[in-house]
């Protein structure tokens, strides 16, 4: 870099609380405040990597990219990144878009298994039960002997997997945008979607969200699941059409477990919170005692490789250009 590169770096923790961060960037904090009321750093325009803060608001993460126009990179915090992609038109082109892969998939994994296990075993009627001081017995469904189908097969897919596992499955059936071999069996790609559907006990949905995934899960997917079915979204809202789900839900033909929801945050009053068969989680699959230490991992890597010149990981698109 030249002397009169911009080399600021927006971080949304504090850089004295990051380890092993790069000499020759001036890093900055931002993480937006409490309500994005949190005046920025330095200016925009002297930003090189931006890493947007986490667990903020749509306008506070997206807020400064207009005005950053020497921008290098975003690195967001996520693993999903459709809130940056649907504005690359505010961006300069040439700027590389990097999620966070690998921070996030071993809480997810295990919340996507925390809801699978809570719905089928019927954990919310216990504990419904209990502020009640009755003792609710009965059978209920378990997770083995079941066929599994893991629709979105990348780092969470496959970290769902490695959980199931131990719970003796009878099978998991693997979906993804193209299909591929790997050492547990064949991922499938999505044009076989509708034939595996009506054999899976639980769906569990880990796919990014785009147009090709958006509302993925409508009327024709949720009717071709079996009678009985659990739907898990650990994905994206908008990968479900909601309507839709409401409309089998209250038939009580199949349940679901959401952490995720269209609209998010669901608003106070929405019928999804009383349908029947559904358990919903806020958005949690992330936001463990497990992201701030692999965040800062990852943000000290990809800034070493920033500064030493080598290639950057998780590079989802280069704007002007082709994705990585």
């Amino acid at each position: 870099m030249s002397a009169d590169t911009p080399r600021d770096v927006w971080l949304p923790i504090p850089p004295g609380e990051i380890d092993g961060l790069p000499e020759g960037l001036n890093h900055l904090f931002w993480d937006g405040g409490e309500d994005g009321d949190q005046p920025y750093p330095g200016d925009p325009a002297d930003c090189l990597v931006y890493v947007v803060p986490y667990m903020k608001r749509l306008q506070v993460r997206v807020g400064p990219l207009r005005e950053m126009r020497n921008l290098a990179v975003v690195q967001t915090l996520t693993a999903g990144v459709d809130d940056i992609t649907a504005r690359v038109a505010d961006l300069a082109p040439g700027v590389r878009l990097c999620n966070a892969r690998g921070v996030h998939e071993a809480s997810t994994a295990e919340l996507a298994l925390a809801l699978t296990l809570a719905a089928l075993r019927g954990i919310p009627d216990f504990v419904r039960a209990q502020d009640q001081g009755i003792w609710q017995g009965g059978f209920r469904p378990a997770l083995a002997d079941k066929n599994v189908l893991v629709v979105g097969y990348g780092a969470i897919g496959a970290a769902v997997e490695d959980r199931l596992v131990p719970f003796e499955v009878a099978r998991v059936a693997r979906v993804a945008r193209s299909p591929r071999a790997t050492a547990r069996g064949p991922v499938h790609p999505f044009t076989e979607l509708r034939a595996l559907l009506p054999e899976a006990d639980v769906v569990i949905l880990c796919t990014p969200l785009d147009e090709t995934t958006r509302g993925l899960a409508g009327a024709d997917f949720l009717a071709r699941m079996k009678d009985g079915a659990l739907l898990v979204n650990v994905a994206r809202g908008p990968v479900v059409d909601t309507k839709a789900l409401l409309a089998e839900l209250e038939t009580g033909r199949i349940t679901a477990a959401l952490d995720v929801t269209d609209p998010e945050p669901l608003p106070q009053g929405h019928p999804l919170w009383h349908a029947p068969g559904v358990l919903i989680s806020p958005h949690v699959g992330g936001p463990t005692s497990a992201f701030l230490p692999r965040a800062k991992r990852l943000l000290v890597d990809q800034l070493n490789r920033f500064v030493n010149q080598e290639p950057l990981r998780h590079v989802i698109l280069t704007t002007g250009g082709v994705g990585a």
